[in-house]
């Protein structure tokens, strides 16, 4: 990766081509998506040649109590693959569409330091396993600690800082920002959601897809505004 803004300007080309190509296509999420994952693994091994090891192995959801802000297109990925699989847990007696519910019913809402007190686990993690992970958000993928005694004392509440890649960090800002930049000039939803509250709009409507492709916000209801809009498009103008 060459400097943050040159990198950001070349992804933002990047995805204005597949939207060019896609825009009103049901490939587009996959395409948008398949990119962005890609970008992102292709780069954050470069960006953190010189930080400790990870201390991130399979299996381990420590920090998997966190909120995770997305994206629409995640957030549509994330709705297509419950309801592909959800038929298929049931039989297994995992009501994982309902594990979501539940799960929104007690964090709607909250931000982020009142989501990580209450200790409430992911509930895409079914059995050990988490059922979303080859299409996890930008925002798990770019959450990477170097120490995990650390991970599970802010878990349990007993710390608030944990020493975090900040590789991982940095390559899903610019990622992300740079979609939502290209997102935006096509006249997309481009602002970012709670993926729980985000995902079940998705499935209440059977055309979420279909209508956010057509410019409307069907996820508008699971909108976070941390940042407001006029300031993360400001700051995408600046770096392009």
């Amino acid at each position: 990766m060459s400097t943050p803004r040159d990198f950001f300007q070349a992804l933002h080309h990047a995805f204005d081509a597949t939207l060019s190509a896609h825009r009103a296509s049901p490939q587009l999420v996959d395409s948008l998506l398949g990119q962005a994952f890609d970008c992102f693994h292709g780069n954050v091994a470069i960006q953190c040649e010189d930080e400790p090891p990870l201390a991130c192995t399979r299996g381990c959801a420590s920090c998997c109590a966190l909120r995770v802000v997305t994206t629409a297109p995640e957030v549509l990925l994330v709705a297509r693959l419950l309801r592909a699989v959800a038929p298929g847990l049931a039989g297994r007696g995992i009501d994982l569409i309902g594990a979501v519910r539940e799960a929104d019913l007690k964090t709607a809402g909250l931000g982020e330091h009142a989501r990580m007190r209450l200790r409430l686990m992911c509930p895409y993690i079914a059995r050990g396993t988490c059922v979303i992970y080859h299409v996890r958000p930008l925002a798990c993928r770019g959450h990477a600690s170097h120490d995990l005694k650390a991970c599970v004392a802010a878990t349990s509440g007993k710390i608030v800082q944990v020493p975090h890649s900040e590789g991982h960090r940095r390559v899903r800002a610019l990622v992300q920002n740079a979609m939502q930049s290209s997102l935006r000039d096509a006249g997309l939803a481009w602002g970012v959601y709670e993926l729980n509250r985000g995902v079940l709009l998705a499935l209440d409507n059977p055309d979420s897809e279909g209508a956010w492709l057509r410019g409307e916000d069907p996820l508008a209801g699971a909108a976070v505004h941390d940042v407001p809009a006029a300031e993360m498009a400001a700051a995408f103008d600046q770096l392009r």
